[in-house]
């Protein structure tokens, strides 16, 4: 798992909470289920079964792999539209290539971030560069829905492509953990993630044996989500491994853990860390778009049915 790392992570700047912080206490653990996206690549679906008064504003989240593919075996998506929210997608290893009908994309690669805000609406396309469907290897990301307000849904869509050598990389006082800072800030520190709606996106690697406490916004809910490894969250030690998510209550820091003993395939815990201002507006999900009412998702799919969301571009490059 490359994503971004440093040899000697005490060389960068150090966070903590406080010692009075006010501990987020965990309020459930549950497992993701698997199935399959696209064109058929595996996935864990980390938030299902949720409370959304829990999630908000993130809708969605699919952890895409780790999977070690054939020659022959890699897939994509096929074009598809989007309106009313932003889709984060979060390589750690492997390559995706995107496009949307907007005029924005690129390759995203290890430790690589794709930001595209869909706002009013455009079509786009995901899929794994020809030479890594012919010669096969490992693929390993994550994708998260950002829900966006009311007063946002309809504004132009918007791309960033954020490389990996441009997050804010931070530690613990003693060196245990490489805390990547994807979008928002910890601590003060920010990443280069612009948001409309404001979050706090961390890919943590904690070392066997560490911990991790961290100052998490009051106004901010909080998730963790165990991308590899096992450990512990909150202050009383609740386990949690692969694949699972923990749900955190109120309070102004967060502790994750780290076992002591690890798989050998996964030396250290990999975990994201989600927080966001709650929106507290009313949702009408379905499929590709997230609005506020049934009426404006029968307008989404009429306009994406007449074509107002863009064409697919007559050479797509994929």
């Amino acid at each position: 798992m490359p994503a971004v790392t440093v040899e000697n992570p005490l060389t960068l700047p150090r966070v903590a909470a406080p010692k009075d912080a006010d501990a987020r206490p965990v309020l459930a653990v549950s497992t993701a289920p698997t199935g399959f996206e696209g064109e058929g690549f595996p996935v864990r679906r980390a938030f299902a079964g949720i409370n959304y008064k829990y999630l908000d504003p993130f809708i969605m989240m699919d952890q895409m792999g780790e999977v070690d593919y054939a020659p022959g075996e890699p897939k994509g998506t096929p074009w598809h539209p989007h309106r009313g929210f932003e889709t984060v997608t979060y390589i750690i290893d492997g390559t995706f290539i995107h496009q949307d009908s907007n005029g924005g994309g690129g390759t995203i690669t290890n430790g690589d971030t794709q930001w595209m805000t869909a706002g009013s609406g455009l079509l786009h396309i995901e899929a794994p560069p020809e030479q890594l469907v012919m010669s096969g290897g490992l693929f390993h990301g994550l994708q998260l829905w950002v829900n966006l307000p009311a007063a946002d849904k309809m504004k132009d869509p918007r791309y960033q492509d954020i490389r990996g050598g441009e997050i804010q990389l931070l530690t613990t006082p003693d060196g245990g953990a490489l805390l990547r800072v994807i979008a928002g800030e910890l601590d003060g520190h920010e990443g280069p993630g612009i948001t409309h709606t404001p979050i706090t996106m961390v890919h943590a690697t904690v070392r066997p044996g560490a911990e991790v406490t961290l100052p998490w916004r009051q106004d901010f809910n909080a998730l963790a989500y165990v991308l590899a490894g096992r450990g512990t969250v909150g202050t009383d030690r609740r386990p949690i491994h692969l694949g699972q998510t923990a749900v955190f209550g109120n309070g102004s820091s967060i502790t994750v853990r780290a076992d002591e003993s690890q798989d050998a395939h996964t030396p250290d815990l990999e975990v994201v860390l989600l927080g966001g201002r709650p929106l507290r507006e009313p949702m009408a999900h379905y499929g590709p778009f997230v609005m506020n009412t049934r009426e404006e998702l029968q307008q989404a799919f009429e306009d994406f049915q007449k074509g107002r969301l863009g064409t697919i571009p007559a050479v797509h490059g994929m």
